[in-house]
């Protein structure tokens, strides 16, 4: 099957009755039906259908190197600098229609799978790795346009550095035995964005002490005993008057609950091998592929937060004040500067051990440390900027009752009232809403904490040449 249509997406997620549990009951019926999964898997079914637009195919898509069909961009294997840029416009594509708001969007877990396939080598010869069952899998994922959610933390149960889980008490997941079947599977993983609507669950332990928990893994979605608990969700109705972001972009968190799951041995990547669980992602290239995905998608966020901060500024007319334009400079300074990065990345790339074209990591590094600090600082913005125009929003169904008060005194210098208030309601959700402080955190933590992130590129930046060029000056 080549790249899948919206239509075929929404009716392969249906078919799988997975275990979705939301405020305690178990969703029964069409997942694509329910208030706390109806918008999004709407939207996402839009960027399938993208794929095969007159315009945009030509962009989406490939042809497969073993079937000859057209598959997603997302999955291509850079060999080129043009590569790269092709990834980046796909990227953007589907960024820009859904203005950056699904951090979770096909593309993120495509390009992480394709990071992990493109180092398979890595793992051969190593004991209990099976790198032509990550490339099986990878063509298989490629062929169907299968969409994925993924596991990469455990739950929060110590934060100690040397704590170790009670071995009588199974908390976090972990191998609790072996069969001629595959894995026997026990515990629970954090945090499955879009858990329940995706095809496939990709499991991945990135470090750790303990051997039961050095595994890599992937598995439908409706395993058996395979459980996704839910948080609240943040629609705030279905109304896209009242709720414009959440009604359509509330990807929705879960929990992952591993009850005795059988992991058949053809889906397992590696198990019960500390040393690969805890190099293989970043020798895989993971950082820079999904990074390089990553900011594509911020810098579409950005350009929308821009556009969402000046129509305040435009409707009601504060554009003449210098703390005001020094408000907006901020938010256009740190639009210019990723985008900036992205194309450093791709300018500087580097071909990698195992002959794929990598964008530069450094780079890439650098950019990561942005969007997490200012993306609050843009919230942040848009609430000084609204102030009380922010509070002021009455809903779709008062101006549909009202009598022609609330269109007259909601009344901007530019907009009447029920436009004005259509344009505050969007930066409240944005930015006071449950789904737009949920978005807040997600940017801040979206690859990690940023203090472990800085400490990270301290570490790996080369300075010494710099330090050389300041002691031959003083020689």
């Amino acid at each position: 099957m080549p790249a899948i249509t919206g239509k075929q997406y929404i009716e392969r997620i249906d078919a799988l009755k997975t275990y979705i549990s939301l405020d305690g009951e178990v969703i029964k019926g069409k997942v694509s039906d329910h208030p706390a999964f109806k918008g999004v898997v709407q939207s996402q079914a839009m960027l399938f259908d993208l794929q095969h637009g007159d315009t945009q195919q030509g962009m989406m898509t490939y042809l497969s190197p073993t079937s000859g069909e057209q598959v997603g961009m997302s999955f291509l294997q850079p060999l080129t600098k043009e590569d790269l840029v092709k990834r980046r416009h796909a990227a953007r594509e589907w960024a820009l229609s859904t203005h950056g708001f699904m951090g979770r969007s096909p593309d993120y877990m495509n390009t992480t799978l394709m990071a992990l396939a493109s180092a398979a080598e890595f793992l051969k010869g190593k004991p209990n790795c099976f790198p032509e069952h990550l490339l099986n899998f990878y063509e298989h994922a490629r062929e169907n346009d299968l969409t994925m959610t993924h596991t990469f933390i455990e739950p929060q149960v110590n934060r100690h550095k040397l704590y170790y889980e009670d071995e009588e008490k199974t908390i976090a997941a972990k191998i609790v035995g072996k069969t001629s079947k595959g894995l026997v599977i026990k515990g629970a993983r954090l945090l499955a964005t879009q858990g329940g609507i995706t095809d496939e669950l990709l499991v991945i332990s990135t470090n750790g002490y303990d051997e039961g928990k050095g595994f890599a893994f992937s598995i439908p979605s409706d395993t058996e005993g395979l459980k996704f608990l839910c948080r609240q969700s943040f629609v705030g109705g279905p109304s896209t008057f009242d709720h414009p972001l959440s009604a359509r972009f509330e990807e929705m968190d879960a929990i992952v609950v591993f009850d005795d799951v059988v992991v058949p041995w053809e889906r397992v990547f590696y198990y019960e091998n500390l040393e690969v669980a805890n190099q293989f992602m970043n020798i895989s290239g993971f950082q820079s592929f999904s990074l390089h995905q990553v900011l594509s998608r911020q810098i579409a966020k950005t350009e929308f937060v821009l556009g969402v901060v000046q129509s305040i500024v435009d409707t009601i007319n504060i554009g003449e004040y210098l703390h005001v334009q020094q408000k907006v400079v901020e938010v256009i300074v740190a639009l210019e500067t990723m985008k900036a990065l992205l194309l450093k990345s791709e300018e500087e790339a580097k071909r990698d051990n195992f002959g794929y074209l990598r964008p530069d990591h450094p780079t890439l590094q650098v950019a990561i440390q942005i969007f997490p600090k200012v993306y609050p600082t843009f919230t942040e913005i848009i609430q000084l900027l609204g102030a009380s125009g922010l509070m002021s929003i009455p809903t779709e169904k008062a101006f549909q009752e009202d009598e022609g008060d609330l269109e007259q005194y909601l009344q901007s210098a530019r907009d009447g009232g029920e436009e004005r208030v259509k344009k505050f309601r969007l930066a409240w959700d944005l930015t006071m809403s449950s789904f737009g402080t949920r978005q807040t955190l997600y940017e801040r933590y979206f690859f990690g904490d940023p203090v472990r992130l800085s400490s990270i590129l301290y570490q790996s930046y080369s300075r010494e040449h710099l330090v050389k060029r300041v002691e031959d000056f003083l020689r």
